[in-house]
């Protein structure tokens, strides 16, 4: 079988119940998942090989790829023309796993610098990207009917790999870096327990 069918050399792509050109919102907004889908399956390359224990992050990360992949595939979808995948079930999910990470971490109130150890490094590139891909959605949104789960889910998904990569730190012995220059922006310090804020 052959990888190149030749159809899209004329700048246009196939989508469930329709064709587009391929710098269409639509095509950028499930392109853009698929990139960061792309980052998430880097992460979790180096999380199953990192001599710190990662593994309940790893199986995180390989629900994720699947998850993002039923994302991509219901903004590749015009008009509901089969029942879409993500779910509000699969949003509410991520919740409880962004609590039991942050509990993990220091507690900050400040913005964080992204980086410290490799691991966490990835997670953040993750959460930049999965940030893209939500305002292409957003974008998207603004112009044409999509599934709202898939933006509830890009939202939250990036809030995940965010206390992931700062559970990761806290494992691998590393502190985050605040922006110093960041006023105190967290009303309640972000990680271990809650700190009134005194400012």
């Amino acid at each position: 079988m052959s990888i190149y069918t030749r159809s899209g050399d004329q700048g246009t792509t196939a989508l469930v119940g329709d064709r587009r050109s391929k710098d269409d919102l639509r095509v950028d907004a499930y392109g853009t998942v698929d990139e960061a889908n792309s980052f998430v399956g880097d992460a979790l390359a180096l999380l199953e090989e990192w001599p710190v224990d990662l593994r309940d992050m790893a199986d995180v990360l390989d629900d994720v790829q699947q998850e993002l992949f039923d994302v991509g595939s219901d903004l590749a979808t015009v008009g509901e023309v089969r029942p879409y995948k993500v779910t509000a079930e699969m949003v509410d999910r991520l919740e409880p796993l962004i609590d039991q990470y942050m509990q993990q971490a220091v507690p900050v109130k400040k913005f964080i610098v992204p980086g410290g150890s490799r691991p966490a490094a990835k997670l953040h590139v993750c959460r930049t990207v999965t940030r893209r891909a939500e305002r292409r959605v957003v974008a998207l949104s603004k112009t044409e009917s999509i599934n709202p789960e898939c933006l509830r889910y890009l939202n939250r998904l990036s809030d995940l790999f965010f206390a992931m990569a700062r559970a990761a730190n806290a494992r691998c012995g590393r502190f985050d870096r605040e922006y110093i220059r960041s006023r105190n922006v967290f009303r309640h310090a972000m990680g271990k327990g809650k700190e009134a804020d005194s400012q």
